[in-house]
């Protein structure tokens, strides 16, 4: 996820996450655990909530020993903190990405637990799990080539599919349908089921109006801006329109004062001041891809170096493809730009 700049009126209640692997109480019956990451983002925030005897799980990490091991130990009789020999009620995850998903397979299975998704999250996840070569699928190629990336990177984007197989547990074949507007009951709490677009499917978050609560996993962060991509399999998607959308839909359901609790960073409080600097953030984009293409028509893949000026590895480059290519098929779709093929098959904009 790219950095955004620090915004103005956020605060901080919780200066310092908590030590990875360590519990903590971030609200009353509510538990942040941070857990280790082994990507240049080293950490995804999981929560706990308590639900009558035991606690409900809001993700649940990577697919690897180190997260697997951290569950081990919290949750281990006799280990000290607020879980040791805790029950665990269910898993919820908000999505499909594997830093929130990874483990769902193996958690169900250890736990014996139900999992709670939304369901284009659950079939995506499920499709991945059984079909990952679908990601690296030959008549996707074109679609890449075409767009001016270099073969290289092009083989990067193609071998995701079975990179994710590497860091995911699967998701059981059962599973229990999160859908926005309905009410999820945990312990005493009335958890309000949203969901958005953009970053994800159909990505859920979790909204306690009455302690001003608002679990917002990808969807609002503080210091970066979550990735928003077009992929091969839905070339013409307005993701960068779903992600605006849903932001505008969450600045009217959730009251500027909430508590935010996201996957990524610290707890803050600021929602609306953030969403208004996340649009921004995105304007701003969409305007250097405008000047950049008023002087000559340039490919997706001749916009990232003028949208993301840092040197980028070619992991970094596939996502900011992705990226660069949202914002493009959000200004076509509002007429500020026109593709054309030139004489060797490469989609320009202008």
């Amino acid at each position: 996820m790219p950095r955004a700049h620090d915004d103005p009126g956020l605060a901080f209640p919780h200066p310092a996450p908590p030590a990875f692997g360590v519990p903590s109480e971030v609200a009353p019956g509510v538990l942040w655990l941070r857990l280790p990451l082994p990507f240049a983002l080293d950490h995804v925030n999981v929560y706990l909530i308590a639900d009558g005897d035991g606690w409900a799980v809001l993700d649940c990490g990577i697919g690897d020993d180190a997260c697997r091991a951290v569950w081990e130990r919290v949750l281990a009789a006799g280990a000290g903190g607020p879980l040791a020999g805790a029950r665990l009620t269910r898993l919820i995850v908000t999505h499909y990405h594997p830093d929130h998903v990874g483990l769902a397979g193996w958690m169900c299975e250890r736990f014996g637990l139900d999992l709670w998704m939304p369901r284009a999250e659950y079939l995506f996840s499920l499709g991945l799990q059984y079909a990952p070569g679908d990601l690296g699928a030959e008549n996707y190629r074109p679609f890449y080539r075409r767009h001016g990336l270099s073969a290289d990177i092009t083989e990067q984007v193609l071998s995701r599919g079975h990179h994710y197989l590497r860091i995911t547990t699967g998701v059981p074949s059962v599973y229990r349908r999160l859908q926005a507007g309905e009410v999820l009951g945990a312990g005493g709490r009335a958890l309000d089921v949203l969901t958005g677009g953009g970053h994800a499917l159909e990505q859920a978050m979790l909204l306690d109006r009455p302690a001003g609560l608002f679990f917002a996993a990808d969807q609002v962060i503080a210091r970066i801006s979550p990735n928003v991509s077009v992929h091969a399999m839905e070339p013409e998607a307005d993701a960068l329109g779903d992600y605006l959308r849903s932001l505008a839909a969450l600045r009217r359901e959730a009251a500027a004062d909430v508590l935010v609790l996201p996957g990524h960073g610290l707890p803050f409080v600021g929602l609306h001041a953030r969403i208004a600097a996340l649009v921004r953030h995105h304007e701003g984009r969409c305007a250097v891809i405008e000047t950049a293409c008023c002087a000559q028509p340039r490919s997706a893949a001749e916009l990232v170096p003028v949208v993301f000026a840092r040197p980028l590895d070619p992991h970094q480059t596939s996502f900011a493809f992705g990226e660069v290519l949202a914002h493009v098929n959000h200004m076509r779709a509002e007429g500020r730009l026109a593709a054309e093929i030139d004489a060797d098959g490469t989609v320009r904009f202008r």
